[in-house]
């Protein structure tokens, strides 16, 4: 096993001694660039607030300097090789902030919310900025026109279309939040954003979209780690840093459906590398609490998270126009997996998004236009060893499990983590559409045959 510490570097002039611990890799990552911005995609976002005329505040600034940093760690230190289970990775973060001794009075906080998150084994480290450097965040470029009534969190899925729909039919004005590295990702975000806003005859839809990553020899002897855990925690901070823009009370939004909230593993195997947790309760809750111990004046909410995606779907506010652009969405987890085949970018259609997805659109609205690579899972047996066949196996090994003990689902949703921050009503509601869930992924699954090949 090999431990890990990161240096967040701001400019030339921060050459403050920092004592890793000993042992360590260490990693210098200097994110100030050479025109003075701040780099890898976050002068950009900050770059975007400004000219809108908003001015975020300086702890947000550092919130997201925390978790750009926590990406770098989390997408560069391979699992395989830097841990003793190939998996739990020891890595330590070391942070200029504003104020350090808020910082260190939240890291039991910070550090409790990263190791549930990813798996791993955090420390974080802070220390004053350099003397130079007395606010991250730029002064507005022009006066502020717009007023977004809340933040929303928007990847270009299927949910976060469904959110989005939601709010800009009830009268909402949303400052859309996105995330993104990869081409696929952008173009779907792109798309579907001008579909709203040409839909809602908007003259603008406010939209914050970040490209944040690192390059693959950022850590040396290391180049990339797939697993990607942080994302969740990159896409909330940019959310709180809009949201503390706006300079009141704030809800950010997080569209997410609760079977994928709760994401109960489907099989053993599933409950470290495969089972992630970015939208969990348990999660969320601790972000609410990081976020008011900052005094950064926002809450996340999940709307959805006592329903399915099939429910979801199926109250959506304009259900015609989401039935008529669905396919412009972009649920899959690897979009790309084709691409030395030669295949364009696309759903495969048997990995667990695309499952769930592919549920929901047949529970919600009876059809599913959208083109996946493996179109008709009943045309022939699926090779349960491959991965054609082993998320449908998973399934079905789920249902069947659930339905020869349907008491199973309440102790089943305490699997993937705590549940404690809620009540005996919500615990039966997250039941509930456990339960519910797993019925819309077993109605498409009919007459599907898996097995070993």
């Amino acid at each position: 096993m090999n431990g890990h510490s990161l240096i967040c570097r701001l400019g030339a002039l921060d050459t403050g001694k920092v004592v890793a611990r000993r042992g360590n890799q260490v990693t210098e990552i200097n994110f100030i660039a050479a025109d003075k911005r701040i780099d890898f995609g976050l002068g950009n976002a900050l770059d975007y607030l400004a000219w809108k005329g908003f001015e975020p505040d300086e702890r947000a600034a550092d919130l997201l300097l925390v978790a750009a940093l926590l990406m770098a760690a989390d997408t560069r230190v391979r699992r395989s090789s830097e841990s003793e289970d190939r998996w739990t990775r020891e890595i330590e973060l070391h942070l200029p902030v504003k104020d350090p001794k808020v910082w260190t009075d939240v890291g039991p906080l910070l550090k409790k919310t990263l190791d549930f998150l990813t798996g791993d084994l955090w420390e974080l480290r802070f220390r004053a900025r350099p003397g130079n450097l007395k606010k991250l965040v730029p002064a507005p470029t022009r006066l502020r026109i717009d007023e977004p009534t809340c933040v929303s969190l928007f990847s270009g899925g299927l949910d976060s279309f469904v959110g989005a729909i939601d709010l800009l039919s009830a009268g909402e004005q949303p400052l859309f939040v996105s995330h993104y590295w990869d081409g696929t990702t952008s173009s779907h975000q792109s798309y579907c954003l001008d579909r709203l806003k040409a839909h809602y005859k908007a003259k603008e839809l406010l939209s914050l979209r970040a490209r944040v990553g690192f390059p693959s020899d950022s850590v040396e002897k290391n180049s990339t780690e797939n697993t990607q855990r942080s994302r969740s925690f990159l896409f909330f901070a940019l959310a709180a840093l809009a949201a503390s823009s706006l300079k009141r009370k704030t809800t950010v939004y997080v569209p997410e459906n609760g079977l994928i909230a709760l994401n109960v593993p489907l099989d053993p195997l599933r409950l470290g590398a495969l089972s992630t947790r970015t939208t969990h309760p348990y999660y969320m809750a601790r972000w609410n609490e990081l976020l008011s111990d900052l005094g950064v004046d926002a809450v996340l909410e999940n709307p959805y998270r006592f329903q399915t995606k099939g429910r979801m779907v199926a109250s959506c506010k304009d259900p015609q126009f989401l039935k008529k652009h669905a396919k412009d969405t972009m649920s899959c987890s690897h979009p790309d997996g084709g691409r030395y085949k030669g295949e364009s970018p696309g759903h495969c259609g048997r990995c667990v998004p695309c499952l769930i997805r592919r549920a929901a659109l047949k529970a919600g609205f009876g059809s599913d236009d959208t083109s996946y690579k493996v179109s008709n899972m009943q045309a022939k047996p699926l090779d349960s060893k491959t991965a054609e066949g082993e998320n449908v196996r998973s399934f079905q090994l789920a249902i069947s499990r659930l339905k020869k003990r349907p008491g199973l689902a309440r102790v089943l949703i305490h699997q993937p983590g705590p549940l404690s921050d809620h009540s005996d009503t919500d615990l039966k509601r997250y039941e509930a559409v456990y339960r519910d869930g797993l019925a819309e992924v077993e109605a498409i699954l009919k007459g599907v045959v898996c097995r070993p090949l």
